[in-house]
């Protein structure tokens, strides 16, 4: 799937696969042949130790079989239908929905939302595209700010001329161009909280870089968006998360990619991204006071436990895991945020300092 041509992804192209599934579903219907769909399954981990499992961002590890003859299949082949049916009418119309569109479309029959984001990763498998050839649009959440010019669609952002304003991450990487910047290195930070930190400290304004947040985990446009700047820019790029299993969890959404959508991996994982902090080791360095640390709760425990099991741990981020397992093992957690303990502005020290001293995963 990640070897498919762009243009074997045109509207016109995608139309015909419709077209063809559809005409195929209808002749085995009225033929009284068994019907069902073969959806190739994407992993890009699992939780073999050895290290030599087969998990790739190109290749799939095998065939989901969706029968209309089982109960549950059946809902699903029928919201998988229902939404195609949309898809074709956007493809056709060359218009642009949200996935939250498509859900109050047919609210009592998706029931919630999760039931139409299946249904859309199943179609992706289906006609083997990214979801960003179907036309559905997500809603944005992740903002950048910094040395950095760039193009969406004609419309010309110049973050350069005030580094320390939040824009908007593009929607359509495919429309954007123009990129230029003279920034060191791009920082990913987990969540707005300390993107704010760091715009109220004027960051970009003294360090030359460019900065983004997800708000959390991160969304397809800032993923893809933070793809396209690495290939772009050639610049170094860190990551600051909170020092809990779900900061690591993010991390490790930038860099592997999730397993919702690992069929699009090689699209939007960054492996060259760099873990910057926080570590369970900073506690002990600036002598932060106790209250600082919190510990891990029995769920998050568990949590960790299954995540260090994860096979790229092993193979591509084995000091990453050991980060993880002292996690673990001390029992502990903390935030960025208590760092503002030693100062207020302390982030901004902190950053260009672990960044200058190479200590950094």
């Amino acid at each position: 799937m990640a070897g498919m041509s762009c243009t074997s992804n045109r509207p016109d192209l995608l139309l015909q696969k419709i077209k063809f599934f559809v005409r195929s579903l209808l002749e085995d219907l009225s033929n009284n042949r068994s019907t069902c769909v073969a959806l190739d399954c994407y992993r890009n981990y699992c939780s073999d130790p050895s290290g030599t499992c087969s998990c790739s961002y190109d290749l799939p590890s095998g065939k989901e079989i969706i029968s209309i003859e089982r109960e549950a299949h059946a809902y699903r082949l029928d919201i998988l239908l229902r939404v195609l049916l949309i898809i074709q009418q956007l493809l056709q119309e060359n218009k642009h929905c949200s996935k939250r569109d498509i859900y109050y479309i047919h609210p009592c029959v998706f029931r919630v939302q999760a039931v139409v984001d299946h249904a859309i990763n199943d179609i992706c498998l289906l006609l083997k595209c990214s979801r960003h050839h179907l036309n559905v649009v997500p809603v944005v959440k992740g903002v950048v700010m910094g040395w950095l010019t760039f193009a969406e669609a004609g419309r010309k952002f110049h973050c350069i001329k005030s580094p320390n304003t939040a824009y908007p991450i593009p929607v359509r990487i495919e429309e954007v161009e123009d990129v230029v910047s003279v920034a060191h290195y791009i920082l990913v930070v987990e969540k707005e909280t300390v993107f704010q930190r760091l715009a109220n400290d004027k960051f970009c304004e003294r360090n030359r870089c460019i900065v983004i947040t997800g708000r959390g985990y991160p969304d397809v446009p800032t993923r893809r968006f933070l793809r396209y700047l690495v290939e772009q820019l050639h610049l170094p790029i860190y990551c600051l998360v909170d020092c809990d299993p779900y900061g690591f969890d993010i991390l490790t959404t930038y860099r592997f990619g999730s397993m919702k959508m690992a069929y699009d991996a090689k699209l939007m994982h960054v492996p060259e991204i760099q873990w910057l902090g926080v570590f369970l080791s900073d506690l002990e360095e600036y002598q932060l006071p106790d209250r600082c640390f919190l510990c891990l709760t029995p769920a998050e425990k568990r949590k960790v436990e299954a995540m260090l099991s994860r096979c790229y741990l092993n193979k591509e981020a084995p000091q990453w895991r050991s980060e993880l397992e002292i996690m673990l093992h001390k029992g502990l957690k903390f935030e960025i945020e208590a760092l503002s303990a030693y100062s207020i502005s302390f982030l901004s020290e902190y950053i260009p300092a672990k960044i200058q001293q190479g200590r950094h995963l």
